[in-house]
């Protein structure tokens, strides 16, 4: 889910022209489209994260910052994730690893620390690797929130697979 995020626009203007950015909420696709009519390239649809309308293999890149957090967010207990929340997290990653090419990335962008995120992540059945690193600008006060990238073809570390099969 795209929201009213400038991020679209901002890749836009450092080269990327080919982007595609979806959300539900028609309101909020109607506005974005006229924020950036003037911007070739930059494409605007109505989806559901959990259904993808977009054909297998369709892109090289995907990159959520903050949509999965949406799916955890009545979860009252991050080390015990319910059947529902567990099972919508699947359905989604599995939408974003049938629509990436092999060899194509899934970035995604989160506060959830690697302990709660790197298990949902860290599926065979994905077909992709996984990588994270902590970012932040090293204060202590601050929060630091974390990277996470998948590689599709590229094979899980056998770590990864076991926090999987948790």
């Amino acid at each position: 889910g795209c929201g009213n995020s400038a991020l679209s626009h901002d890749l836009h203007e450092l080269g990327y022209t080919d982007v595609t950015s979806i959300d539900f909420s028609p309101a909020c696709i109607a506005a974005m489209r006229a924020r950036y009519a003037g911007c070739p390239g930059l494409r605007w649809a109505v989806m559901d994260i959990r259904a993808l309308a977009f054909p297998d293999a369709s892109f090289d890149v995907v990159l959520e910052k903050g949509t999965l957090d949406v799916l955890m967010v009545e979860e009252t207990d991050p080390w015990d994730v319910s059947p529902q929340a567990a099972a919508a997290m699947r359905r989604v990653l599995a939408e974003v690893s049938r629509v990436l090419r092999p060899g194509g990335c899934f970035i995604s962008i989160t506060f959830a620390q690697p302990h709660f995120r790197k298990p949902h992540y860290a599926q065979e059945a994905f077909g992709w690797s996984l990588r994270h690193a902590a970012c932040g600008d090293g204060d202590a006060g601050a929060f630091h929130y974390f990277l996470y990238v998948m590689r599709k073809g590229q094979p899980l570390d056998p770590r990864d697979v076991a926090l999987g099969r948790r």
